[in-house]
């Protein structure tokens, strides 16, 4: 038996292992997506494939790494060698998306396969339809890229050139792309140095056992903090924008059960596959699961496979949330972050305390690309701006901050690297004034930054989300600002393509500035209950305008710029008197509770009017404690003018049943859009809501 030092001892030794392979491949990476965004993860698994040891890193590209060495373990079965590389960026075989190509390499020693040092590392570009290979409106997935599955790049420690000159052959800027590659398998051989020295000092069965104890000892701690949730079934629901070919919102729906120290989270109910990027496979939403539920119980647990098995996830096959080939699965990003939204929004009340509000919900892809005339060459100019992270009980969020899922990743790029590299001129870069969501604890900020285009002509490409549906508060509070990727032309603001977020190498000349605004996160509580002072503050920073101050806030400023107790006393007041109630109606079977994937509520079109609201309005219905319901509004003549009709699930995902007060308000989308009219309910479906 391993005794406790000796364990410990190994298990920092491990994680050590990962910490220097990260300093490794920031030094001697050739794009700077990995010397200076560090868009890469390590991680050391198993012989099994599963995942031993990680720091700080992207869970978004680590968790799912064991499925796919999983996968290539059963493709080579005894045919994995000293000396072999396994490359593959499959989401179909526990990848993310094609730009996140993964380097496996097995370690032996004495013989004996002992470990596999793994990288996963975005690559700036992977061929495919657009410069940077992301595309906001790709429909399959041979639009976005080389598709690689398991295979052998070196084999028994020799490149195979012929499947490395046939891969890049087929993507931009060819010299940078294999010295990405060299870089990350000489980092993975460092690890495998390391590993080699570990071996000699404790042996490898010793090792073996302590790796052992150490999952276990993880899955005890994490099973002990699930018996500490309140058993039960808690359900919620949110939308992405939309698919990239339509401007139809896409539902995602969960269920999370609680038994003992059990987790099953289900998705039946989310939207099928779509024709666009918003595509996941169920390995990237296990991650996302797994990434709140640990965020939520304990960040400080060590990170390895014992911590997922007390983890089931279920989504049907054929969703985008488990998607099946040939789905473009581009923003999988996309789908895992409003994969953690919907778990983040049902924990909300069984856990309010311990959930903040919404972050930016995106990854933010967006690409400038062509040839450069000066080196002719081509050129890609990668950013994914930062936002702001949601309020929670403690604090505020934090602003232009990576969020709790995304690792050691920078916020935006440095100015000279783009500047000395690339023909763009950065003209702003500043933080995204009234973005933060209000609340009692504000919101976030997200960062502005402007880009002048220097040369003749290029493309300009966006991948994003929450441009049009905004980042959710908690417990009244307020959502904050949506993305807004646009840019401006001969002095006009344009979209790039017709979805706001979801854009292919639109053009772009000399002089036309593209302009990047990465949301806010939401608010938590109410803001009317924020310290006057914190807002004055807020204000004094730039933080919030006097206009935000007043309109959400209820804070009013005297002359000198003080706080006005008198005026911000009768202001609140007044601002809480124009809150919307209404009693929540019997459930009955009103017509239903979705129209083409929306959730609808009816009101008396006397209501809405009370309420300033209009048919097909989107809203929010607020609860104490908890995530918002987000709806549409749907007339009902019927209905009594004092009731809202929300539905049994409806009314199930904020916890409150019939003659329940709830409060409504209206939800700014992104941009300017047509209501969403659904078909009135029948005569008799209105007679069963009024009853």
């Amino acid at each position: 038996m391993v005794d406790p030092i000796t364990l410990e001892v190994i298990q920092e030794r491990l994680v050590s292992i990962v910490r220097e392979m990260r300093a490794t491949l920031a030094r001697v990476a050739y794009s700077s997506v990995l010397y200076e965004a560090r868009d890469f993860s390590c991680v050391v698994m198993n012989a099994r494939g599963e995942a031993v040891a990680q720091s700080e890193d992207n869970p978004g590209h680590i968790i799912p790494l064991p499925w796919s060495v999983r996968i290539a373990i059963e493709r080579f079965r005894d045919d994995i060698n000293p000396g072999d590389v396994i490359l593959i960026n499959d989401p179909y075989s526990g990848g993310t998306h094609l730009n996140d190509v993964a380097v496996i390499c097995p370690v032996f020693v004495d013989g004996k396969l002992l470990l596999f040092p793994a990288i996963r590392a975005h690559w700036a570009d992977v061929g495919g339809m657009t410069p940077g290979s992301l595309s906001g409106t790709s429909t399959e997935i041979f639009q976005e890229g080389v598709r690689i599955p398991p295979i052998k790049i070196y084999e028994g420690g020799k490149l195979v050139r012929g499947v490395a000159d046939l891969m890049f052959a087929n993507m931009r800027v060819e010299p940078e792309r294999r010295g990405d590659l060299q870089a990350m398998i000489e980092t993975c051989r460092t690890a495998e140095r390391r590993i080699g020295e570990m071996a000699s000092k404790f042996g490898v069965e010793r090792m073996l056992e302590a790796i052992g104890v150490i999952l276990d000892r993880t899955e005890a701690q994490i099973r002990d903090l699930i018996g500490r949730i309140p058993a039960g079934s808690y359900v919620y629901e949110d939308y992405l924008d939309a698919s990239g070919t339509t401007d139809e919102p896409v539902l995602l729906k969960t269920r999370i059960e609680i038994e003992g120290t059990d987790v099953h989270v289900d998705f039946t109910g989310t939207a099928p596959q779509v024709a666009g990027p918003i595509n996941a496979s169920l390995a990237v939403t296990t991650t996302a699961v797994f990434t709140i539920l640990k965020t939520v119980l304990d960040p400080d647990l060590p990170v390895n496979q014992g911590a997922f098995r007390p983890m089931r996830v279920t989504a049907p096959e054929g969703t985008i949330l488990n998607a099946r080939f040939p789905a473009a699965c581009g923003g999988f990003a996309e789908i895992r972050r409003r994969t953690q939204s919907v778990v983040m929004g049902a924990l909300s009340r069984a856990l309010p305390e311990a959930i903040a509000g919404d972050v930016k919900g995106s990854a933010n892809h967006c690409y400038v690309g062509g040839l450069n005339p000066e080196t002719n060459s081509h050129f890609i100019f990668y950013e994914y701006p930062a936002g702001g992270t949601g309020g929670y009980r403690e604090a505020d969020g934090s602003s232009a901050f990576r969020s709790f899922d995304e690792g050691d990743f920078s916020s935006i790029q440095p100015v000279e690297s783009i500047e000395n590299e690339l023909p763009l001129v950065i003209e702003r870069t500043a933080m995204r004034t009234d973005s933060g969501g209000p609340g009692t604890m504000r919101g976030g900020l997200g960062i502005e930054r402007d880009v002048r285009v220097a040369i003749e002509r290029a493309t300009y490409s966006v991948l994003s989300d929450r441009c049009i549906i905004p980042p959710f508060g908690l417990h009244g509070g307020e959502a904050g600002a949506p993305n807004s990727f646009t840019y401006r032309h001969a002095g006009e603001e344009r979209q790039p393509g017709k979805i706001p977020g979801k854009a292919t190498g639109c053009p772009v000349v000399r002089g036309d500035v593209v302009l990047m605004r990465s949301a806010g996160g939401g608010g938590y509580g109410d803001p009317l209950a924020r310290d006057p002072e914190r807002v004055r503050e807020d204000c004094r920073l730039g933080f919030v305008s006097a206009a935000a101050a007043s309109d959400h806030y209820g804070v009013v400023f005297s002359a000198d710029g003080s706080v006005d107790g008198a005026a911000t006393a009768s202001r609140r007041a007044s601002l809480d008197a124009q809150r919307c109630m209404f009693t929540v109606a019997a459930h009955g079977a009103a017509g239903g509770e979705y129209v083409h994937g929306r959730r609808y509520v009816q009101m008396h079109p006397a209501a809405a009017t009370r309420a300033g609201l209009i048919e097909g309005a989107p809203i929010e219905i607020v609860v104490p404690v908890g995530a918002p319901l987000r709806a549409w509004v749907r007339y009902n003549d019927a209905i009594a003018s004092e009731v809202v009709w929300i539905g049994a699930e409806g009314a199930a995902m904020i916890g409150v049943a019939p003659g329940a007060s709830v409060r409504l308000r209206a939800l700014a989308l992104g941009y300017a859009a047509a209501p969403r009219v659904a078909a009135r309910p029948s005569a008799a479906a209105r007679e069963t809501a009024s009853a």
